[in-house]
């Protein structure tokens, strides 16, 4: 319902901060880290958000960028993953890390995050790679040269399924890399500068 929302920050508490848009105060519920992005109160703000109805409550939550977001919503399609548990894991991992440890297996990276056991670890990383072998499967099938220049670099391979597990498709995460000079970096740092390039894009 609604893309994002503009205006003044009027309020920021430890779960939530207040914008106010044209005389209407929306309460947004964000990851601690993003709140402390936001800036100053009485500072114009741009919060991504995500509008979630249940029965006995609406809610709006909110993100700094559109990775967020993606994380966000990756995370609550996972059974058994709420939206404020969701919160609370984008509140104690990056999206680069997050992405590094599905694609790696490390289950005990995901059990520091606050109310992910070892059980709920193993069930992100199993539905979160199936959800990748999908899209990989199509994207062999539609774009051979590409799954040739994926598979001649380990290094690249990693961070575009990485890339993958935060919600772009393979082609625009090659073509977010080309412009890297990745000699000499970690995944995790190729998937941040990646980032860069897809937030100003």
């Amino acid at each position: 319902m609604y893309a994002y929302i503009k205006g003044t920050l009027e309020e920021k508490l430890a779960d939530s901060v207040v914008v106010d848009n044209n005389g209407i105060g929306y309460r947004i519920y964000m990851a601690i880290n993003s709140i402390g992005k936001l800036g100053e109160l009485g500072s114009q703000v741009k919060v991504y958000t995500y509008y979630k109805v249940s029965e006995d409550n609406i809610s709006l939550f909110g993100f700094y960028n559109q990775e967020e977001l993606r994380m966000f919503e990756l995370l609550i399609s996972v059974s058994g993953v709420g939206a404020k548990s969701a919160i609370a894991i984008l509140s104690n991992i990056t999206p680069s890390k997050f992405a590094l440890s599905v694609i790696s297996n490390d289950v005990k990276e995901l059990t520091k995050l606050p109310g992910i056991g070892a059980k709920s670890a193993q069930r992100i990383i199993l539905e979160l790679k199936d959800k990748l072998k999908k899209e990989e499967s199509l994207a062999a099938e539609n774009d051979v040269e590409l799954q040739t220049v994926i598979k001649n670099d380990d290094v690249v391979h990693e961070a575009i399924t990485a890339l993958q597990v935060l919600g772009y498709p393979a082609k625009e995460a090659s073509k977010a890399i080309e412009g890297i000079d990745v000699a000499g970096l970690s995944v995790e740092d190729i998937i941040k500068k990646a980032l860069i390039y897809f937030s100003k894009n």
